[in-house]
């Protein structure tokens, strides 16, 4: 058996502007997982004792800073933040975005640079249209995805809380 089988699968949320805390919260419920919500202020989520309230000193990439100090393989991020997402995969971590994207080795280049070249677009003055309204779909698809994500950690060998 693998040195992390006894690893449990941890859900860290980069909570300040994160629309799906509820569903978040309902799937780990489900499998037993622990929570920890993180923002530089503080975020109303259940008290349960497995939701886990962090709030961080205020600034630039404080809670970011957190999250990516203690995530690790076997643990699930779920951020939009495109540089929080790279620094989470090169530690290893599962990322997802909100909309049930995944944010993988293979893809967060990618990601990355796309998010960097409508940034500076947007620097220059070049009207962007933005993202699109987040949907109904787009929690369907979080659900989804996070659900299929802790099961294949636990196939994989860690366990639940």
């Amino acid at each position: 058996m693998a040195d992390y089988a006894l690893k449990p699968v941890v859900i860290y949320i980069d909570a300040d502007a994160c629309p799906v805390k509820d569903e978040t919260y309902r799937v780990a419920g489900r499998h037993g997982l622990h929570v920890f919500v993180v923002a530089n202020s503080y975020i109303n989520a259940p008290r349960e004792d497995w939701i886990e309230r962090v709030a961080v000193a205020a600034g630039p990439d404080v809670a970011d800073d957190w999250i990516v100090e203690r995530a690790e393989p076997g643990d699930i991020v779920i951020t939009a933040d495109v540089p929080l997402a790279a620094r989470c995969v090169a530690k290893g971590a599962e990322v997802l975005a909100p909309t049930g994207k995944a944010f993988t080795p293979s893809s967060i280049g990618m990601q990355l640079a796309t998010r960097n070249l409508m940034q500076d677009l947007r620097e220059a003055g070049t009207v962007t249209s933005g993202p699109r309204p987040f949907g109904p779909r787009d929690r369907s698809e979080f659900l989804q995805a996070l659900d299929r994500t802790v099961m294949r950690l636990k196939r994989a060998g860690y366990s639940a809380g």
